[in-house]
């Protein structure tokens, strides 16, 4: 890409983490996934993009499970120049009074119908720099808080600095997430400190309503690593007690987005005074739709690759050919879990997923609160369930509730074939969600800001059965597109009720609903599958999501 094409983008997309490919291990989960999602929508639609994001030379981890379900974490060491060409340019930022010198790698994304994006990867580790701020870039959310703080000066003051470097014109900077609000700051001391004029620039999408999520650090901190910042500046518009990347982002910017139209009310809540917008997410459908339905939406919905709306017209295609899709991605899935493990899983059980990051709120064990009843349905209707999801290395509860899962197998492996599949990356999720017959979501509510792996799902058919948070609230229509688990949000019920009409309606709909409609009525399950795909996927992607943000922030 020559430096004319540079100067044609406009919009600058930062994210601490960007999922591209498998093998590039720049992501660690959610927030990466949509990072990636983001970048190839933008390609697919022309959209004058260039994103900043950290090269994490030795990646987040590998995931290693015991059989006694302990996790262990190894670097995932990875070599940029195989998929990247690494920049002449270097710019520096100043971290701790000395001057760290940061280059970046150039990853163009192309779309199959011509559109680039433009993906900078900043790297410490370059001559000159001292041991400790050549590994600054090495680990994605590795490391203590000093840590994590030099790497968000990288990203957000480095990544302006680059950007400028390399003769990019900006119209507007996205913060995905507040890791890389500090591009802020560096936007005040360019526009001698206008904040008004930083706010037209800016734009701020916020993840998770989850307090421990939202970057906070000390002043003696900040002090110590960005001594020539104007501390009452930051407390003006950071917080006065702590740092706050979150509600600095907030100030900083003219348009914030939540993620859902429930996450929407939930950042009012816990910022009250901030116009919130929705902006609810999406993935991108051609790459989270496996092959099998890939040849029949080309077959019968020419165009839906670059038209995920075309998806709406699913009922041309006939049931026999939906059915014979989903049992090819099915039986992918299992032959691979079999492989894996040994387990010796079968293609006609009911097959349930559950994938997500091992931590308290997404609640991964809330399928085994009556072990009895469990079993009881299983002894009735015959199931198969399989996990996966990693636990953030420093996240001892997450590990805990790992380890609680292969306590489950165990004491179950003689009624219920029950996995927990290591090292979940982006093919596995790809096998993952297209090959199970439902896929489960139990998060604590409020918690979860959007979600996309249900919509994923959807694209391959698969029906959703979940707690109505996040995009299930828009998404859901009972018993059409799928089920819900629990009470709707509006009803005002104490914790313990939600949790008993959840834990209710989790195991009644399971023994009453899903499993005798899977194993007795093929049609009305086919006709519900059909549903997912032209009542879900052909909304929830990230084409749709990016058009908004076209038209609503980035204009």
């Amino acid at each position: 890409m020559n430096n004319e094409e540079f100067q044609k983008q406009k919009i600058a997309y930062f994210s601490m983490e960007i999922a591209l490919k498998n093998d590039i291990f720049t992501y660690a989960g959610g927030l990466g996934v949509l990072a990636g999602d983001t970048i190839r929508s933008s390609a697919d639609l022309n959209i004058p993009l260039v994103a900043v994001s950290l090269i994490s030379k030795k990646g987040y981890f590998k995931q290693e499970i015991t059989e006694d379900g302990r996790q262990i974490e190894y670097p995932q060491e990875w070599d940029p120049s195989k998929y990247m060409k690494l920049l002449p340019e270097t710019i520096e930022v100043k971290i701790k009074n000395e001057k760290v010198k940061v280059k970046a790698w150039l990853y163009e994304w192309r779309s199959l119908i011509g559109g680039v994006v433009p993906v900078l990867f900043l790297d410490t580790d370059v001559d000159g720099n001292s041991e400790e701020n050549r590994a600054i870039t090495h680990y994605l959310y590795g490391g203590d808080e000093k840590y994590r703080l030099k790497q968000e000066i990288v990203l957000g003051i480095g990544g302006v600095r680059m950007l400028e470097a390399l003769g990019f014109r900006i119209k507007k900077y996205h913060m995905n997430e507040g890791h890389c609000a500090l591009l802020a700051l560096e936007l005040l001391y360019k526009n001698g400190t206008d904040v008004d004029k930083v706010r037209e620039s800016c734009i701020f999408t916020t993840h998770t309503p989850v307090e421990a999520a939202h970057d906070k650090f000390s002043y003696e901190l900040i002090s110590e690593l960005l001594g020539e910042a104007d501390l009452s500046l930051l407390k003006k518009y950071g917080g006065q007690d702590k740092f706050n990347m979150t509600l600095f982002a907030l100030n900083m910017s003219n348009y914030v987005n939540g993620v859902a139209q429930k996450h929407r009310e939930v950042v009012g809540g816990m910022f009250p005074g901030y116009t919130v917008h929705a902006i609810t997410n999406g993935v991108h459908s051609y790459t989270w739709t496996c092959d099998s339905f890939k040849r029949i939406f080309n077959k019968y919905l020419p165009g839906w690759a670059n038209e995920p709306d075309f998806l709406v017209r699913v009922d041309v295609i006939p049931e026999e050919e939906i059915w014979h899709a989903h049992q090819e991605a099915k039986k992918n899935l299992i032959d691979y879990v079999n492989n894996v493990t040994n387990i010796n899983m079968d293609y006609n059980t009911f097959t349930m997923g559950f994938a997500r990051r091992a931590t308290g709120y997404k609640r991964a064990t809330f399928l085994f609160s009556d072990p009895e009843r469990l079993k009881k349905i299983n002894r009735r209707y015959k199931m198969q369930l399989i996990f996966a999801g990693k636990a953030h290395p420093k996240d001892d509860s997450g590990k805990r509730i790992i380890a609680e899962i292969f306590d489950h197998i165990k004491k179950l492996k003689d009624e219920i074939k029950i996995v927990y599949l290591p090292n979940y990356d982006l093919d596995l999720a790809l096998k993952f969600v297209s090959g199970v017959d439902v896929w489960l979501n139990t998060p604590l509510r409020p918690l979860e800001a959007s979600g996309t792996s249900g919509m994923k799902a959807a694209h391959n058919g698969v029906i959703n059965f979940s707690v109505l948070d996040g995009w299930w609230v828009e998404g859901c229509i009972e018993n059409v597109t799928g089920w819900a688990i629990g009470p709707h949000p509006n009803e005002n019920l104490s914790s313990w009720d939600t949790y008993i009409r959840e834990k209710d309606d989790l195991y009644n709909k399971l023994e009453y609903v899903i499993l005798p409609m899977f194993y007795n009525q093929r049609d009305a399950w086919i006709q519900m599958m059909k549903n997912s795909i032209g009542k879900i996927a052909y909304y929830f992607n990230s084409h749709r999501m990016m058009r908004r943000y076209v038209t609503e922030a980035y204009l």
